[in-house]
C-alpha cells in the first residue's frame, strides 16, 4: 500500500525541539523529491524543507539554521523522511505534512504546537 504517515508532533516550550519522522510505504517514493509543509491556523499552506532523491536539500529561510531534513532505509519498499526541528518558535505552530511522489502523496499531518 502506498501512503505516508507521520508522526512525531506535540506541544513544546519555546526553544525547543521536536523530530517529526514520514513511514513512506511504497518503493516509488525513492525516485522523487520528499517535503515537509505546514499549515498554521488560518494561513495557506507553506513549504519548510525539501530533499531530492540525491539528497539535495532547501529550506524556507525562515527555518533555515534550526530545521533539519533527512531520511533513512527501513527495508525493501519503504524509508523515513525525518524533520529535526531546534530553537521552535510560537510561528511555528502549525499542523505539518508529509508530502511526496511527485507531489501526489500527502500524509494526514502531526499537530505541533509551541507554546509556554
Amino acid at each position: 500500500q502506498v501512503q505516508l504517515v507521520e508522526s512525531g508532533g506535540g506541544l513544546v516550550q519555546p526553544g525547543g525541539s521536536l523530530r517529526l519522522s514520514c513511514a513512506a510505504s511504497g518503493n516509488m517514493f525513492r525516485f522523487y523529491a520528499m517535503s515537509w509543509y505546514r499549515q498554521a491556523l488560518g494561513k495557506q499552506r507553506e513549504l519548510v524543507a525539501s530533499m531530492t532523491s540525491g539528497g539535495h536539500t532547501v529550506y524556507a529561510d525562515s527555518v533555515k539554521g534550526r530545521f533539519t531534513i533527512s531520511s533513512d532505509n527501513t527495508g525493501n519498499t519503504g524509508f523515513t523522511v525525518h524533520l529535526q526541528m531546534n530553537k521552535l518558535k510560537p510561528e511555528d505552530t502549525a499542523v505539518y505534512y508529509c508530502n511526496g511522489g511527485g507531489g501526489s502523496y500527502w500524509g494526514q499531518g502531526t499537530q505541533v504546537t509551541v507554546s509556554s
